[in-house]
């Protein structure tokens, strides 16, 4: 690394997350690097592919430095496993991979045994199951049944758990059906129960004469994989209306349009596509992957107050440079199989996306959920894909096209020659969106502050930058008003601001779920292959608004629609074997008790007396409670009692500990008494403080009292989570799900 090199000014957020999951650790798990080394160990990495170009007007020493100034500018950033390896010896740069399924216990296990290497790598899966014969299909070589799709799709879930994506990244999948297949309604309800697959994202794929058939009320085949024979037919609209019961429930599974798909195909010879990334903006041929990035549009502005707009020039600098890395990104990556190897550089397509569209729709103020912004969203992904495409010119004239040109469509309609087979994806930005300090992808803002729990258990409150300089401009900016502001997240009812902030200034939840999905429409008319995006609705959305956003969905051109009806996951409402299409039961969802457990007991004073609180564990976390008071007469025993069977219930229907701990501290006592680590309130506080200590580590975010059980909070540390981008994602360290 030059002695001359401008050092990497990362804030504090973004160097938790940075230091978490990014930087290379010794043995014992400690960083080894810092921002600065981080990002040269990537810019050289890259740059160094250059040098096998004698056409390019680079050396490999100039484009480092082009490189690394373009990501520590925070402009545009790759996609993580770029980050975390590239220049090293594991150099496994794509995040996302589709492997085929096929319909022989051999081709299963390959995939299982494919996808684990995946994901040891860093890298997430996506798999069709729709060539598999439907459960109890005779199987001709053994004369036996065959136990389907969801039997097997249950294996690869437990490898996945099995395997840690190189100890950084967590195992992801998509699992894909197509809606003709006779297991369908099966795989429908897959994850009824939470937990159930719990390393599966999940969709449907939907064709045309499906929704035709939903659209005149008809019935429609359900065709055997193996023998392409019509086993059976079911109502279009009923199959229509569980998938939008099921998306009201819990947001799974989600639906893609396989035909809109296909017919964005660029090398259709090569086969039909049939299944998308773990998050599904990325369709891809069998053993394909893709390599992603995102540019930065808060930073694509130039100008101030009326006379701010769009930097053109410097988005296009931008996209070039960009599109040249990830075209190098390629060769520099070492995949996982040779299989995948060929394929990525037969093809060589590469997704620049977009992140912090709500940031510069601030600082134009102009309005999300407007005309005028989803006609900004239009024109700005127009334009990149131009020049996107103008820079895949320019390479494939230095470098030559990708190889498989000329069975394209390309070739087909004379447009080329490209260097790369699509150019633009919108992706999930949820850590990188961090580690920039703007907002994700093409998501509006959760919330325009929060309150951030930090050491000693003090509160920090963090504002968005754009929001905070408008209300000085208007001079309306003061701590209790933004200490109000964290409390809520959003101004839309605070009628004594300006109601021209409050239009601009808007969250996620502030206006219909309609213009979520126009958004992403706009973004997906110029974008080749598709778009991360969550349609978010109200917990009070009925199944009427879900099934209407599929409808607009279907018709305005999206590929794929995920939609989250807020803390619908807090309440599991399920399908019985004897229920029709769209008519619900509910049921109870509490695990059963091992006949042996094990466990510890603690003393602990409360004012009514010593009780001896008894957690029994299951797999190490808490599974149920007894609470036991002696000498303090019926009433407080029964108390006591009732609490901690309500407690062992919440426990044992998958609540965890950190609400459980929210509800019951700080409930009020008539007999408080102190203890050296603060007061003990009541019963149902004590309980709280035992589990605090014993389940809540000390470098999570201190508990309050109160909070909604309908948040899910944060596995590694404490902080609400929130859905957007197809999976839940914490802004405090950078935690998601889907890696």
């Amino acid at each position: 690394m030059p002695d001359t090199i401008r050092p990497a000014a990362v804030n504090d957020n973004a160097e938790v997350v940075l230091s978490r999951r990014y930087y290379r650790k010794d043995a014992e798990g400690n960083p080894t690097e810092n921002a600065t080394q981080m990002f040269w160990r990537v810019a050289a990495g890259i740059a160094a592919e250059e040098a096998k170009y004698t056409e390019s007007p680079y050396t490999p020493d100039q484009l480092a430095q082009e490189f690394y100034d373009l990501m520590t500018s925070f402009k545009f950033l790759p996609n993580s496993p770029t980050l975390m390896n590239a220049g090293t010896s594991l150099g496994q740069l794509a995040a996302c991979f589709v492997l085929p399924v096929g319909d022989s216990m051999e081709e299963i296990f390959d995939a299982v045994k494919h996808a684990a290497l995946i994901h040891k790598s860093g890298g997430g899966t996506g798999f069709s199951f729709s060539r598999l014969r439907q459960k109890d299909a005779v199987v001709g070589s053994t004369g036996g049944v065959a136990s389907g799709p969801l039997s097997f799709l249950r294996i690869f879930n437990t490898a996945t758990e099995q395997v840690k994506q190189g100890g950084t990244r967590r195992g992801a999948n998509m699992g894909i059906l197509r809606v003709d297949h006779p297991d369908i309604l099966e795989f429908i309800s897959a994850k009824e129960r939470d937990g159930e697959l719990n390393n599966f994202n999940l969709s449907v794929a939907l064709t045309e004469r499906f929704m035709q058939a939903v659209e005149k009320d008809e019935d429609y085949d359900l065709v055997t994989p193996h023998t392409h024979e019509v086993v059976a037919q079911l109502k279009a609209r009923d199959v229509f209306n569980r998938l939008v019961c099921k998306a009201w429930e819990s947001g799974d599974p989600g639906i893609i349009f396989l035909d809109r798909i296909n017919r964005d195909n660029p090398t259709p010879a090569q086969g039909e596509m049939e299944s998308t990334n773990p998050c599904g903006e990325q369709p891809l041929l069998p053993y394909e992957a893709c390599n992603l990035g995102s540019v930065n549009l808060a930073l694509m502005v130039r100008g101030e107050g009326d006379g701010t707009e769009v930097d053109w020039d410097e988005l296009r600098r931008v996209v070039h440079m960009s599109v040249r890395f990830l075209d190098n990104v390629i060769d520099a990556s070492k995949y996982p199989l040779d299989r995948i190897t060929e394929t990525v550089r037969k093809n060589r397509k590469i997704g620049l996306g977009v992140m912090g569209f709500a940031d510069l729709l601030f600082q134009l103020r102009i309005p999300y959920c407007s005309q005028e912004g989803l006609q900004l969203g239009e024109q700005v992904m127009k334009f990149i894909r131009e020049q996107a495409r103008a820079a895949s010119k320019k390479l494939a004239k230095e470098r030559g096209p990708f190889p498989a040109y000329d069975e394209s469509i390309f070739a087909e309609q004379d447009l080329g020659p490209y260097r790369n087979a699509t150019t633009t994806t919108i992706a999930p930005t949820g850590t990188l969106s961090i580690i920039a300090g703007c907002s994700s992808g093409v998501e509006p803002l959760f919330a325009l502050s929060f309150a951030r729990h930090v050491m000693d258990g003090d509160k920090l409150v963090e504002v968005n930058p754009y929001f905070e300089d408008a209300l000085k401009q208007a001079g309306a900016w003061s701590s209790s008003l933004m200490e109000e502001v964290a409390k809520k997240g959003t101004i839309r009812d605070m009628d004594y601001l300006p109601e021209d902030l409050r239009g601009v200034f808007v969250t996620a939840m502030d206006f219909a779920a309609e213009w979520h999905l126009r958004m992403q429409a706009s973004f997906q008319k110029y974008t080749d292959n598709a778009v991360s995006k969550t349609v978010n609705l109200a917990h009070s959305a009925t199944k009427d608004d879900i099934r209407a956003i599929y409808w607009m969905a279907y018709e305005m051109g999206c590929k794929g629609v995920t939609v989250y009806r807020d803390g619908c996951k807090a309440v599991q409402v399920l399908y019985t074997g004897d229920s029709a299409p769209g008519e619900v039961q509910e049921e109870e969802i509490v695990r059963e008790r091992p006949d042996v457990v094990y466990g510890f007991t603690q003393k602990i004073e409360t004012g009514l007396g010593a009780m001896y609180l008894t957690i029994n564990e299951v797999d190490h976390k808490p599974f149920e409670v007894f609470a036991t008071i002696g000498k303090s007469g019926r009433s407080i025993t029964a108390k006591a009692e009732a609490i901690g069977r309500l407690v062992s219930l919440a426990l044992r229907s998958g609540i965890s500990v950190r609400a459980v701990v929210q509800q019951l501290k700080g409930i009020g006592g008539e007999h408080p008494v102190f203890r050296k680590k603060g007061m003990i309130m009541s019963i149902p506080d004590a309980i709280a403080w035992v589990l605090e200590q014993r389940y809540i580590t000390q470098d999570e975010s201190p508990v309050t009292g109160g909070d909604d059980l309908l948040a899910p909070s944060c596995p590694e540390c404490g902080a609400e989570l929130h859905f957007q981008e197809g999976c839940f994602l914490c802004g405090a360290c950078g935690y998601t799900k889907c890696g």
